[in-house]
């Protein structure tokens, strides 16, 4: 044990004293930021689209277009109506003909902006019909959505109005919404409040986090165990410790690596809270202290990481090159690309059957009941589960221990005769 602790302790060292650990560190939270700021920069960096609605119905569209259009007070306006232009449009076949130039971008609008869209209008029966044209095959970035559902809601007021329907009542109507609430019964006080809905957001977070971990290691242990086998290093750790303790102490000095960056932000943005919302603060940690969460959590965060992180030792030990480690790594890659798909479901559909088969299936376990840990999955599901992740975990160990020796110790490419030779000798008597 003493040696195991030992070579973690020099596996920490060797990371935290490296600037890109300090780099990783200090940019975690910018790249995070990144993820929820970027769409909204580029919504405002970009130009605001010039669109045209070419109306041959006399009903005067256009005009409920600009209202569709309008910016809300404080915000940027989706989208502009491009000026009429000098010579008319004498048919949709005109139109469609004359704004192909603009679609394609040999042309410009007066004031030298490029036309994003068009809609042309045109009477069919007792509706209309619209031809929207993009520059997109997109379709304008929601603009065709925009512009057909402002078209449609104003010809359905000039029906209704054209059978006798005053404008104060279409004023009515139109300004009715129903005052929705959620209710549910495992809802607190049967409302549905932000404190009922915190423990899915915090499965979901923990579930993400877990997966950024397990990616994150496993870069740094498979770089680890390369580079020491290139040196040789490798070889003086086996002649003075086993195969266990090199592998655990390598688990775990990535573990406290990666330990360090998360808790360092979390318990600033804990901090952050506490002071400007004392009540949100308090309800998190009501959250992993009520039903016994937080031991929740940590039996599948902790199964997990030790999981995926032997798997990833084994493979660094057979592998010369990077290339060699991404070729063996490429299906996990795969694999590990389900998890957030998925998990991002669990808030509304905790129990939905695919979301409970996959939690079943070991390499999804630890991510999808985290995310599903809102739903207060029954004790039998989680020790059953427990147990299958500690199952498949034990078995990589008896797989990993000879494995690792075996391919430590090996020169030259990746052979897989050698890894099932040293499982035969491992399974023989």
């Amino acid at each position: 044990m003493i040696r195991l602790l030992r070579i973690a302790r020099r596996e920490y060292l060797a990371y935290v004293r490296t600037p890109g650990f300090w780099l990783s560190l200090l940019l975690l939270p910018v790249g995070l930021s990144t993820i929820v700021i970027a769409p909204m920069a580029l919504n405002h960096s970009s130009p605001t689209p010039r669109v045209a609605v070419i109306d041959f119905t006399g009903e005067h569209l256009e005009a409920a277009v600009a209202r569709a259009l309008a910016p809300t007070p404080g915000m940027i306006p989706r989208a502009v109506l491009a000026p009429n232009p000098p010579q008319p449009f004498v048919s949709p076949a005109d139109a469609e003909r004359r704004i192909q130039p603009y679609m394609r971008g040999a042309k410009l609008l007066p004031d030298g902006s490029p036309l994003e869209a068009a809609a042309i209008v045109r009477p069919e029966g007792d509706t209309v019909a619209v031809a929207f044209w993009s520059r997109n095959i997109g379709g304008g970035a929601g603009l065709e959505g925009l512009i057909n559902g402002a078209i449609g809601r104003e010809v359905r007021a000039d029906r209704l109005k054209a059978m006798g329907v005053d404008q104060a009542a279409l004023d009515r109507v139109e300004s009715l919404a129903p005052d929705v609430s959620d209710f549910s019964p495992k809802a607190a006080s049967g409302k549905v409040e932000l404190a009922d809905q915190l423990p899915a957001i915090a499965g979901l977070a923990m579930g993400m986090l877990l997966w950024m971990v397990v990616l994150t290691g496993a870069g740094m242990l498979l770089n680890s165990v390369m580079e020491e086998k290139t040196s040789r290093i490798i070889e003086v750790l086996l002649s003075s410790a086993s195969v266990p303790e090199i592998m655990g102490g390598k688990i775990l000095g990535v573990a406290c690596v990666t330990g360090t960056i998360l808790l360092f932000w979390m318990s600033i943005g804990f901090g952050v809270a506490a002071v400007r919302s004392p009540q949100l603060a308090g309800a998190l940690a009501s959250v992993l202290l009520d039903h016994g969460r937080w031991a929740y959590f940590a039996l599948y965060f902790v199964g997990g990481y030790l999981m995926f992180a032997t798997l990833y030792v084994t493979i660094g030990a057979f592998c010369e090159t990077a290339r060699e480690a991404q070729t063996l790594l490429g299906p996990m890659m795969i694999i590990m690309s389900v998890p957030p798909i998925f998990m991002s479901q669990s808030i509304g559909h905790p129990d939905a059957p695919l979301l409970k088969t996959l939690t079943w299936i070991p390499l999804f376990t630890p991510f999808m009941m985290a995310a599903r840990s809102a739903a207060d999955p029954p004790m039998w599901e989680i020790l059953a589960t427990g147990v299958l992740m500690a199952s498949v975990t034990a078995l990589e160990l008896w797989v990993a221990v000879p494995a690792f020796k075996a391919g430590a110790l090996a020169t030259g490419r990746f052979d897989i005769r050698l890894l099932f030779r040293s499982l035969a000798r491992r399974a023989g008597p």
